[in-house]
């Protein structure tokens, strides 16, 4: 199927990702390494409603944008069951990612699995769809507002989708890169791949852009297709926090959190009563501060939602040990106590947090959490549970439905 040119940049942003596959991670034979709880839809709904989904037919992911197929493999292989359909402008990103599953399995993992060259503003009659991924797509666009409207056409009523788009502050160097090489007349081709990176080479060793460059994107960009993406892109937008909102805004869609809220928490940056008053903001004027004070923020990744979502805060005991959950699937190094949480940080899970998880994992599906046969008071079991859910270790769902995942 042959898209056509839907977007005023889609014939020069196909042809470059033809000539440039991204993102360019090998090919490997059986699942992909590790995981990105981000492309897990229990996960993802845990994160943005405090709840796993409600059980029922299977759930329709959409990867719009899907490139060489990075996100779609994470997607089948992180959704058992799912009903997937991953697009692309780009032929020659889309024969990479047929590969990438071919070697990787992916689409026995899946009720059905469609990789198809097309826009995604061309969707009309696909969906709706539970959960959306565009990672990377939307500031490629000459119109980024009109991909995100027709992303939000393509949601359920309460369906999530997740967003990547660049951000002002951290590419500054970059910008200036980009803006010297299109000066000297250099695009994006093999002749533009060489003088480009010639251009940071020469540069004198204690000129700003190269050490940026040397200190904070040399190995991302050891790839020609992410040096390519980066710097020789011929079309590209970026954000500020402010500008940001406005965009959502333009969808009508709702702000459901960002997806690496630890760089949004000033305790990183800040102690002691400075850290109280950050603290003590609304949301966006504490996320404004945190954009203000670090220049290193290169973008922003994000869910938003069609319409509010009802939030479960599980502070109320009965509530919680009614409640029945999982596991959270994105944990490496399980059963063992020493773990990578989700965001792949090193964490260490006592005796009692040990024991919960493991009594869920051997008890039957959707056996309430008060249930479980560990001999505490119902005190101990709802805090020991509170905890791994604030942990985001074990993913929750109410009593009035059966613990789904829409899988």
């Amino acid at each position: 199927m042959s898209p056509g040119p839907a977007d005023a940049a889609t014939p020069a942003v196909s042809a470059f990702y033809d000539r440039f596959p991204y993102p360019g991670d090998p090919l490997q034979d059986g699942p992909p390494p590790g995981y990105n709880w981000r492309w897990s839809y229990p996960c993802v709904s845990s994160a943005c409603t405090g709840r796993l989904p409600e059980a029922g037919p299977p759930v329709r992911l959409l990867d719009a944008g899907c490139g060489t197929g990075v996100s779609t493999d994470y997607l089948a292989h992180l959704n058992p069951g799912a009903e997937i359909l991953a697009v692309d402008i780009s032929a020659g990103a889309l024969e990479v990612a047929r590969e990438r599953l071919r070697r990787s399995g992916g689409a026995r993992h899946c009720s059905s699995l469609r990789l198809e060259q097309r826009s995604l503003l061309e969707l009309d009659g696909e969906g709706p769809f539970d959960l959306i991924n565009s990672v990377g797509v939307l500031h490629h666009l000459r119109q980024p507002e009109a991909g995100l409207q027709a992303l939000a056409a393509l949601l359920r009523p309460g369906g999530l989708l997740h967003l990547f788009l660049y951000a002002d502050g951290g590419r500054w160097e970059i910008h200036r890169v980009q803006r010297a090489l299109t000066a000297l007349e250099v695009v994006g081709d093999g002749e533009g791949l060489r003088l480009g990176r010639a251009l940071l080479e020469q540069l004198p060793e204690t000129n700003r852009l190269r050490r940026h460059h040397e200190q904070r994107w040399a190995l991302d960009t050891a790839a020609d297709a992410n040096f390519a993406d980066m710097y020789l892109h011929p079309q590209e937008s970026s954000y500020d926090l402010a500008g940001l909102f406005r965009f959502v805004a333009s969808a009508g869609l709702e702000f459901a959190g960002f997806s690496n809220r630890e760089v949004w928490d000033p305790a990183r940056l800040l102690q002691g009563e400075l850290l109280e008053r950050a603290r003590a903001l609304p949301d966006r004027q504490r996320w404004a501060l945190v954009e203000s004070l670090d220049p290193d923020i290169s973008h922003f990744e994000f869910f938003l939602s069609r319409g509010p979502l009802r939030v479960s805060s599980w502070d109320n005991d009965e509530e919680l040990l009614s409640a029945c959950g999982r596991r959270n699937p994105c944990l490496w190094g399980w059963p063992g106590a020493t773990l990578l949480d989700p965001d792949l940080r090193p964490i260490e899970l006592d005796d009692q947090d040990l024991a919960l998880l493991k009594a869920l994992d051997a008890a039957p599906e959707s056996t309430p959490i008060g249930r479980l046969s560990l001999g505490w008071s119902p005190d101990q079991q709802a805090a020991v549970a509170r905890t791994l859910w604030s942990r985001r270790l074990l993913l929750l769902a109410p009593a009035s439905g059966r613990s789904g995942t829409g899988l």
